[in-house]
This record gives C-alpha cells, sequence and structure tokens, in this order.
C-alpha cells in the first residue's frame, strides 16, 4: 500500500513525468544512432512504432503541464496509455512479419501519414523507410529490436497500470 501511495504521490509531480519523457528522448536517441550510425535502415513498421513512441513523449509533456491538476493528469495517463497499447500492438505486429514470414502478409512498402501531417517530407531523416520489416538487423540478448519495443512498450503499460490503480488510494 506504501508503493501506490507513494506512486499516487509522484504521479502528481513534473519528476515523474520528465521521467518518462527523457525515457522516450533516450529510447528515439537509440533509434537515431542505429538508423545514422550503424546505418540500419528502418523499415515501415519501425517508423510506426517511432511515433508510437513520439506519443508516449506528447502524453508526457501533458502530465508535465500540470501534473497536480487531476484532469490534465488523467488526460497524461489516457494518452499514455494508449500510445504504449498502439506502441505494443505495432511491435507485436512487427515481431510476426519477422518470424512468422508470408508473401501474404507483409508490411506496406512506404510509410503512409494524413495529408494534413506528411511527417516523412518534414523530417524524412526521421520518419522515411527504406527497410524490410521482415529482416532482423539487430539483435541483443537472443531478441530483435521489435521484440525489444514490444518489451518497452509492455513495460509502459504495466507501469501505467500501477499509477493508474494508485491514482484510487488516498494520501496520508
Amino acid at each position: 500500500m506504501n508503493t501506490l501511495r507513494t506512486l499516487n504521490t509522484s504521479s502528481k509531480t513534473r519528476l515523474a513525468w520528465l521521467l518518462l519523457l527523457v525515457s522516450v528522448i533516450c529510447f528515439e536517441a537509440s533509434a537515431l544512432f542505429f538508423q545514422h550510425v550503424m546505418l540500419l535502415s528502418p523499415c515501415v513498421m519501425c517508423i510506426y512504432e517511432r511515433v508510437a513512441m513520439f506519443a508516449v513523449g506528447g502524453a508526457a509533456l501533458i502530465g508535465l503541464i500540470a501534473p497536480s491538476n487531476t484532469w490534465v493528469r488523467w488526460l497524461g495517463l489516457i494518452a499514455w496509455g494508449a500510445s504504449a497499447y498502439k506502441g505494443l500492438m505495432l511491435a507485436l505486429e512487427h515481431v510476426d512479419y519477422q518470424f512468422n514470414p508470408s508473401p501474404f502478409a507483409t508490411c506496406d512498402l512506404f510509410v503512409t501519414f494524413p495529408d494534413w501531417a506528411p511527417i516523412n517530407q518534414w523530417a524524412p531523416w526521421l520518419f522515411e523507410a527504406y527497410g524490410d520489416c521482415s529482416e532482423v538487423v539487430w539483435q541483443f540478448l537472443g531478441l530483435s529490436m521489435p521484440q525489444w519495443l514490444a518489451v518497452i512498450f509492455a513495460g509502459n503499460l504495466v507501469a501505467l497500470a500501477l499509477i493508474t490503480i494508485a491514482q484510487f488510494v488516498k494520501e496520508k
């Protein structure tokens, strides 16, 4: 119960939301390192997963605005959950492309974003895909990059679940 109280109290501080934002920045910096230094080509699914991670960062920014305000905090939590869930679903789909290849189930050849936000044209160095979704180009501890992303997004959802439960615990 003390842990939940601590999570409740922490979720109402900017530090907690800043930590979430810093984690997103570290993950995005890692992705750019893999792309531009190690020269690993991002695929369409990689770019969509990258967008989902940016959305988690957007949720962190919402929480940073006014974490002590119940409405703002809940909006941040909901945005975090939606973004992490979408990221997890994308990562699992990507894992399926890699480990169950099929000519009938492949990712798109090009990223598709709404006409009003063609971010792949605005920042091609960040959002343009030119890799193969089914190719395993990197592994660490036996897991491919999309498998690690599934772990990361699932970890976000576990942390979110605990913090959400903590919202209903009375502070001392």
